[in-house]
C-alpha cells in the first residue's frame, strides 16, 4: 500500500501572489485575547523534551521503531531533489519574516522559542486561503516553519503564538525527520514511494497524531492558558473571519467533553477509531480534550512552578 496522508495534509504547494501588507497590523490591532494581560513565565530552567512528550508520543514512537528497516525505508524517501524542490519552492512564494519584515509576528516567534529553549527557526507567511502551517527539517539547512495568510488573519495573537509554538514543539521533540516525510508527501515534493505494508503506514499515522498532542502541550507551555490553546484548535475546525469572534471557548470545551463521552461505549471507541485511523491529526474536539486535561495536571503545574520567579502569579 501507498502512505496516504488524511485531511489534515497540506494541498500541494503552488506559486501566488502575497498579499501581506496589512499583517503586521492583523497581529497589532486584535481584539484582546483570553488571559491577555496576565504576567507568564518567561523562562523554564531545564525544560526537556520528555516533559512535553504525550504518553501516545513516548509509546508510538517506541512501536515505529520496532519495525524493522521503517527507519532507513523513511530516510530514503528523503532525497536531496526532493528538499530542494520544498525548500525554493517555500522561499520562492512566500515572504521572510524577520526584525524588518512583519515583526511583531516575528516577535512572537522569539519568545515562543526562548520559553522552549529552541533556535529560532526561519518563518516564512504564504498566500493561502487554506488556514494552515507547518515545519520542515531539511538536512544541512536552519528548520523552517510555513504559515499560510489565512491563518494569520484568522487567530489573534496569543492564539497564533500558540500555532508557532506547537510548531517549535515538533523541533524541539526531535520529530524532524518523520515530520519533514509527512510533509514532502503532503506537499507533493514526494511522488515515488516504497511500497511498505498496511501496518507500517497504519503506525506511521498513528505516530504523526500522537506527536500531535505533544506540541499542542508545547503550546501551553508558551500561552499558559488552555482556553487559549482550545479557542485556536475550535477556530481551526469551524472559525471564519465572522465566526470567530463570536465563536464559544466554553461551549467548544463542553462539546469535547459529550464527544468524549459519546466514544466511551465499545461501538463508539471502534467508529472513533474508524474515522481518524487514515489522518495525520487528531479530531479538535480530541485535542481539546487533551489539552483541558493536562492544564489541570500536577505535571503542567509543576513545570511552571520552575519559572515562577520570572513572573508567574503566586496563584497558579
Amino acid at each position: 500500500l501507498v502512505l496516504r496522508i488524511g485531511r489534515g495534509a497540506l494541498k500541494s504547494m503552488r506559486v501566488c501572489s502575497s498579499s501581506l501588507d496589512k499583517s503586521e497590523s492583523l497581529v497589532s490591532q486584535k481584539r484582546p485575547q483570553v488571559g491577555e494581560g496576565r504576567p507568564r513565565v518567561k523562562h523554564i530552567p531545564n525544560l526537556t523534551s520528555d516533559e512535553l512528550r504525550h504518553p501516545l508520543d513516548k509509546q508510538n514512537t517506541q512501536l515505529v521503531a520496532l519495525f524493522p528497516g521503517i527507519e532507513g525505508i523513511v530516510k530514503s524517501m528523503l532525497s536531496p531533489i526532493s528538499e530542494q524542490i520544498a525548500l525554493i519552492e517555500n522561499i520562492g512564494t512566500s515572504v521572510l519574516v524577520g526584525e524588518e519584515q512583519l515583526p511583531e509576528i516575528h516577535r512572537l516567534l522569539r519568545e515562543a522559542a526562548s520559553i522552549l529553549q529552541v533556535e529560532v527557526p526561519e518563518l516564512y507567511i504564504r498566500q493561502d486561503p487554506v488556514p494552515n502551517a507547518y515545519t520542515l527539517a531539511i538536512k544541512g539547512r536552519k528548520p523552517f516553519v510555513v504559515m499560510h495568510t489565512s491563518l494569520v488573519e484568522l487567530l489573534e495573537p496569543d492564539e497564533l503564538q500558540a500555532v508557532l509554538a506547537h510548531e517549535l514543539g515538533h523541533l524541539k521533540c526531535d520529530h524532524g525527520v518523520w515530520l519533514t516525510i509527512a510533509n514532502l508527501l503532503a506537499l507533493g515534493a514526494i511522488s515515488l514511494l516504497p511500497i511498505i505494508s498496511s501496518t507500517v503506514q497504519e503506525n506511521f499515522l498513528r505516530w504523526l497524531r500522537s506527536a500531535e498532542l505533544t506540541c499542542d502541550r508545547a503550546a501551553l507551555i508558551v500561552v499558559q492558558d488552555h482556553k487559549t490553546v482550545v479557542s485556536m484548535l475550535m477556530k481551526l475546525a469551524g472559525g471564519s473571519a465572522s465566526l470567530s469572534p463570536r465563536l464559544n471557548v466554553e461551549a467548544f470545551i463542553k462539546q469535547a467533553r459529550s464527544y468524549d463521552e459519546a466514544t466511551s461505549s465499545p461501538l463508539g471507541w471502534y467508529l472513533r477509531n474508524a474515522h481518524v485511523s487514515q489522518l495525520t491529526h487528531p479530531l479538535p474536539v480530541m485535542r481539546a480534550k487533551e489539552i483541558e486535561e493536562w492544564a489541570m495536571s500536577l505535571e503542567f503545574k509543576n513545570i511552571l512552578k520552575r519559572g515562577r520567579k520570572y513572573g508567574l502569579p503566586e496563584e497558579v
